[in-house]
């Protein structure tokens, strides 16, 4: 029994989980809270609708203006045109380091019959 590791119980794991919930919703709170405090009304309802349609683009953006204000680099409220800017940026920084491009091919089937034999 000494190359085991120790076994918890359920009620720990329970608990643990718990807690990891809470912990995640406490920084969700705090999260919410900062934007409201630092984006103007338009700014936003702007950051609502792009959460709408990607939700992972929204979490970047959040994330980059947390860092912006625990940094200081955020004097007053954002703008709509500003956060503008910020997706305008953070596109050119994701393309610049994604250099591939989708490119599609049509494959059209051939029917015998078709007399484009000319």
């Amino acid at each position: 029994m000494e190359g085991q590791a120790p076994q918890t119980n359920p009620a720990q794991q329970q608990q643990s989980a718990e807690d990891a919930a809470a912990k995640r919703a406490q920084e969700e709170e705090m999260r919410r809270d900062v934007m409201a405090t630092v984006l103007d009304t338009a700014a936003r309802e702007r950051l609502s609708r792009i959460a709408l349609v990607s939700p992972e683009r929204s979490t970047q953006i959040q994330g980059i203006l947390m860092r912006m204000v625990q940094s200081g680099q955020l004097r007053g409220r954002v703008s709509e045109n500003q956060l503008i800017d910020l997706l305008e940026q953070m596109e050119d920084a994701q393309g610049k380091t994604t250099t591939k491009k989708s490119n599609i091919v049509f494959q059209r089937r051939r029917d015998p019959d078709d007399d484009f034999d000319f």
